[in-house]
């Protein structure tokens, strides 16, 4: 039966709550998925993301970069930035937000510290790719729709596989940016996938995506490639299925 809770935990001084859903009959630790938030801060959205994962058979856990409490709303674009800002400048803050919230995951007794993964939605792929960036012990991250530009911050030697699923006509994100990041992790010798949807804009897995001159879109079938791809991409991780060989 599907579980879900609330669970405080800090990164120095800020407390910061995350979301977490998982199976209670289980009998045996399960992998564990953290959540990026988009940049309106650890709600609805992200804390559903973390019940498909526990409905995939892992620990969903939707984190918190914000601070306990504090949201963003819908179609607010000024005062949703002003919360992500802050972090998209320093991303070594951001990094340690996202670090602090892969010690609290390790530390449930649900959870088996070796299998973690993390997905991120918009300003959350960011945030999973700088925890990737950072040299986290992590099996895996996923960028949906996210924010793919390096920051302030060097990268460490990248231990993640990563998969990033973007849309074509997401004007945030640019083909030359796709690009950059492309080159920058073969550059890292990084496992990595990028998958391009035709005909897609930004926040194409977000239902309440409906503002196409701001280049924001849901999208049905994308979303329903992009969910097929997220689960085989964990599977591969956690069930210790062999990637294809690449070239060096």
């Amino acid at each position: 039966m599907l579980k879900t809770e609330y669970i405080e935990y800090l990164d120095g001084d800020t407390v910061l709550e995350a979301y977490i859903a998982y199976d209670e009959d289980a009998t045996e630790k399960k992998p564990c998925v953290l959540i990026g938030h988009d940049w309106s801060g650890r709600r609805e959205y992200a804390c559903a993301a973390a019940e498909r994962m526990a409905d995939l058979g892992y620990v969903g856990f939707a984190a918190d970069v914000y601070g306990k409490g504090v949201f963003g709303k819908d179609g607010d674009a000024e005062g949703n930035a002003a919360l992500m800002m802050p972090f998209v400048n320093d991303r070594n803050l951001l990094r340690r937000r996202m670090q602090a919230a892969l010690v609290a995951a390790r530390t449930l007794s649900q959870v088996d510290d070796s299998n973690i993964g993390a997905i991120g939605y918009c300003f959350g792929g960011m945030a999973v790719l700088e925890l990737a960036r950072s040299g986290a012990d992590v099996k895996g991250v996923a960028s949906v729709h996210g924010l793919l530009g390096q920051g302030d911050a060097p990268s460490h030697d990248i231990q993640a596989s990563v998969l990033c699923l973007h849309g074509h006509e997401d004007p945030m994100v640019p083909p030359e940016q796709v690009l950059a990041f492309e080159t920058e992790m073969t550059a890292a010798q990084v496992d990595w996938q990028v998958h391009v949807y035709g005909r897609t804009m930004h926040a194409f897995t977000n239902p309440a995506a409906n503002n196409p001159d701001f280049g924001t879109l849901y999208s049905q079938t994308a979303n329903i490639r992009a969910e097929q791809a997220l689960a085989n991409f964990f599977r591969e991780l956690f069930e210790d299925t062999p990637p294809l060989d690449v070239a060096p």
